[in-house]
């Protein structure tokens, strides 16, 4: 039996983002929120460090600094009118959530306090400087929660624990959802004027990932199967930082609090890679400064890890030898109870998984597959684009890190995650809710779930000849080995036809459990279906661009090449194929040159 909802506005995905999204919409529309997690379970809570503004709270910052670091930040593959909405935006809306009540850490002046992250430099003197806005290292987790209490404030409709499995579109007009529910595995209908994806990134695709086993790639998927393109997915950021094999991230703040990179010879190795702001560079160079370390045999005992080194009087040597400062001018000193208070979770985190005191101890680290550059193409309005010339889907929308808007480019710099999906899911929920006051409700197709039991059918249906953990392993050991950090022709074409192989292979997949109560067998195997589309599409985007440029790196082509690859990537998946085409970046007045840290 399927049942029916109608809401104007529905918003799948309750993170930062589709929360941000509710909030503005409910203002002016009947709104719905469908998520397979519990709202404050949400990948957004796992964010630490900062969400970046340019108040100047600490030091002297502006707007058009912060803008200018994002531009470079992203290679300059970013478009630059959406980078500056958003870097003007920054203030006005940390205030916004500092009036709705989340509790940012205080300067002794009772203003929000700010730290340094990597990439984010003084443009005069190219210093690193105190952008970084932070409710201790668990900045994410409160912005989740303030944002939740909101929405139940605002009498938004939740449906916590549906998963969304398929977009309704009827005459190129996006109107509504097909979910399942967890506890009675009925399927339901979201009837909509709009519809938000706010879905969240697809870092299951690789082995080590800081990313929670939700993300996977559903919105992304979702929208390939109804022909809506996928933007920039080549690009794939590796934190530098995540604990060693799990990928449990450890916050870019450990570093702009002074924690500095070691390798096994005990030296601080980022004074050779970028001799100015050093192990606050921005992410893919910190990323690939570590790679060259390990590959030259200097990761510890001459494995593929390094050391992350925030004890006291480590921090303190360094900042002494940087000759850095506090605001008011002293020079910079630190020790373990102010660390401890500036970083409680990562300190715990250290303590829990791999049993050592990084007051006493470095912390064993490695890059691990962070955060989707690339996703569903949007403007900076929130509405979803779907071909070169940015032509509008109606009614369909997307914010958070399943968009490409792109203001993060071919790199995106910490602490722009967050204001991202604050900026960005707040322009899709106010637009979302224009387009709802203006539109009717289109017809639903006569039977809207026919494509989601056809997928659902075929899982229950199948002998079981393949299971899908394996071929879930082999796929995330692939893209790891060659769609990773650094990347050669070969390589990337090795992981193309392996992704063939496990897509036909991915049809043989079966469940053991045929039950309609919580079926997470069936709900995982068809998740693997969605990170498979995304890893092959991820894999065609990446040979193609025969560059290195942000996070995608390539041995064979070391350099960038703007006069030919200055372009975003549009992936479509026809007949499971994926064709190719690209379109321009939007320039204002920032030309591109060489990157220097």
């Amino acid at each position: 039996m399927t049942q029916h909802h109608q809401h104007e506005v529905v918003i799948v995905g309750a993170g930062g983002a589709g929360l941000m999204a509710a909030l503005y919409a409910s203002k002016g529309a009947d709104t719905a929120v469908i998520s397979k997690l519990y709202p404050t379970r949400s990948h957004t809570g796992a964010a630490q460090g900062g969400i970046g503004a340019a108040l100047g709270n600490l030091e002297d910052d502006h707007v058009d600094w912060h803008t200018f670091d994002t531009v470079k930040g992203s290679d300059y593959l970013g478009d630059q009118d959406a980078i500056a909405f958003m870097c003007e935006q920054a203030p006005q809306v940390v205030y916004e959530l500092e009036h709705m009540g989340l509790p940012f850490s205080r300067t002794k002046e009772g203003r929000i306090a700010q730290r340094r992250f990597g990439g984010h430099t003084n443009n005069d003197t190219h210093q690193p400087v105190t952008r970084a806005c932070y409710a201790a290292d668990r900045t994410g987790h409160m912005i989740l929660q303030t944002l939740y209490q909101q929405c139940i404030k605002n009498k938004v409709h939740f449906y916590d624990e549906f998963h969304v499995l398929d977009l309704l579109v009827n005459d190129g007009v996006a109107n509504g959802v097909v979910a399942v529910a967890l506890a009675t595995g009925e399927l339901h209908v979201f009837h909509a004027k709009s519809v938000v994806f706010a879905t969240g990134g697809h870092g299951r695709v690789w082995e080590v990932t800081s990313n929670a086993y939700a993300y996977t790639g559903d919105g992304v998927a979702i929208a390939l199967r109804k022909g809506i393109p996928a933007q920039d997915l080549e690009f794939f950021q590796f934190h530098p930082t995540g604990i060693r094999k799990m990928g449990i991230l450890i916050t870019e703040g450990v570093r702009g609090e002074g924690g500095v990179l070691i390798n096994n010879e005990g030296e601080r190795f980022m004074d050779r890679y970028a001799p100015t702001v050093k192990d606050l560079a921005s992410r893919d160079v910190v990323s690939r400064s570590m790679y060259l370390e390990m590959r030259d045999g200097k990761g510890i005992n001459g494995k593929r890890y390094l050391y992350l080194d925030m004890r006291p009087e480590t921090v303190n040597k360094y900042a002494e030898l940087d000759g850095r400062k506090t605001p008011d001018g002293k020079p910079y000193r630190v020790t373990a109870e102010q660390l401890l208070s500036k970083v409680p979770d990562i300190i715990d985190f250290a303590r829990t998984y791999l049993h050592v005191d990084p007051m006493a101890e470095p912390m064993a680290v490695q890059p691990t597959a962070h955060y989707a550059m690339g996703g569903i193409p949007t403007n900076a309005r929130g509405e979803v684009v779907i071909d070169a010339k940015n032509t509008v889907m109606p009614g369909f929308y997307a914010a958070g890190e399943v968009a490409c808007v792109s203001v993060h480019g071919a790199n995106r710099l910490g602490t722009n995650s967050l204001l991202d999906l604050v900026v960005f899911g707040k322009e899709a929920g106010l637009r979302a809710t224009e387009y709802a006051q203006g539109a009717d409700y289109k017809d639903l197709e006569a039977d809207p779930t026919a494509y989601t039991r056809e997928q659902v059918d075929r899982l229950l249906s199948n002998p079981r000849e393949e299971k899908a953990a394996l071929i879930a392993e082999e796929m995330k050991s692939e893209m790891f080995d060659n769609v990773g950090v650094y990347r050669t022709e070969t390589g990337m074409q090795a992981a193309e036809k392996k992704i063939e192989e496990l897509r036909a292979r991915y049809l043989k997949v079966g469940v053991d459990d045929h039950g309609k109560l919580f079926n997470t067998d069936l709900l995982n195997a068809w998740e693997l279906g969605c990170l498979l589309d995304v890893a092959q599409a991820t894999a065609a985007s990446a040979v193609a661009r025969k560059e290195s440029r942000g996070a995608h790196a390539r041995e064979d082509f070391p350099t960038r090449d703007d006069e030919t690859w200055m372009k975003h990537t549009l992936a479509w998946m026809r007949e499971g194929a994926i064709q190719l085409d690209y379109k321009a970046v939007t320039k204002t007045k920032y030309e591109p040159m060489e990157r220097v840290y």
